[in-house]
C-alpha cells in the first residue's frame, strides 16, 4: 500500500514538476538573444511578435498550425505580424506576391489555401506568373496582380524586410522575433510556448 501511495505522490509531484519544467527557457538554446534590438512598430502598451517566413519552406508549413492556434487566443497586448522573408531572388518573388495580396485585401483568405497548395498540391506557386494565376482563383485579375507585383510600394516593403532580417541576423526561417530582443527558431509547438515565455519576460521587465 505504501509503494502505491509512494507511486501516486510521485506522478503527481512530477506532473505538477513538468510545466515548470518546460517553462524555464535559456538563452542560447530554447532562443537567441538579439545583438543589436530592433525598435518596434507595436502601438503603445503592446508588445511586437513578428514572425518571418517563406510559403515554400517545409518548416513554416508545419509550424503555420501552431501559429494559427495561438493567434486564436493571442493576448490583447500582443501586437503580431508577419513577415515574409526576403533573403534570396526565389524568396523575394513570394515575399512580394504577399504584399500584393495584402495590398489587395485578400491574404486573410490565401494564406493558408497558398501553404496547403505548395505542400500538399505539390505546386511550385513560387514566380510571378505562377502566383498571378494562384491569386486570379480568388477573384485578384492578374492585370492587377502583374502591376503591382513591381511597384514602389511593394519594393520598399521587400526592402525594408531585408532589413530587418539583416538587423535580427536572420540566417533562415521561420524565425519569430519577440520584442525586437528575441529571436525564436523551430517547427513545433514549442515555439509558441517560448513565445509566451519570452512576452511574460518582456511584461515583467517593464
Amino acid at each position: 500500500m505504501k509503494k502505491l501511495v509512494f507511486g501516486a505522490l510521485t506522478t503527481v509531484a512530477m506532473a505538477f514538476a513538468m510545466p515548470a519544467m518546460a517553462a524555464n527557457f535559456v538563452a542560447g538554446e530554447d532562443y537567441t538573444v538579439v545583438a543589436n534590438p530592433g525598435k518596434t512598430v507595436a502601438p503603445k502598451g503592446k508588445i511586437e511578435v513578428r514572425e518571418f517566413f517563406w510559403y515554400g519552406c517545409p518548416h513554416c508549413f508545419k509550424l503555420e498550425p501552431h501559429m494559427q492556434t495561438w493567434l486564436k487566443q493571442i493576448p490583447k497586448d500582443v501586437y503580431f505580424l508577419r513577415t515574409p522573408a526576403a533573403m534570396n531572388p526565389v524568396w523575394e518573388q513570394g515575399a512580394r506576391g504577399y504584399f500584393v495580396s495584402e495590398a489587395l485585401g485578400v491574404r486573410k483568405k490565401t494564406h493558408i489555401p497558398l501553404f496547403h497548395t505548395i505542400h500538399d498540391g505539390r505546386q511550385q506557386i513560387f514566380d510571378q506568373a505562377s502566383q498571378a494565376k494562384f491569386f486570379a482563383r480568388y477573384g485578384v485579375p492578374e492585370q492587377k496582380f502583374n502591376s503591382m507585383f513591381n511597384s514602389f510600394p511593394i519594393t520598399a516593403k521587400v526592402a525594408e524586410s531585408n532589413k530587418l532580417a539583416q538587423q535580427y541576423q536572420l540566417t533562415g526561417v521561420p524565425a519569430v522575433v519577440v520584442a525586437g530582443k528575441y529571436v525564436v527558431r523551430g517547427e513545433d509547438a514549442k515555439v509558441t510556448q517560448v513565445i509566451d515565455f519570452l512576452l511574460e519576460k518582456e511584461r515583467k521587465g517593464k
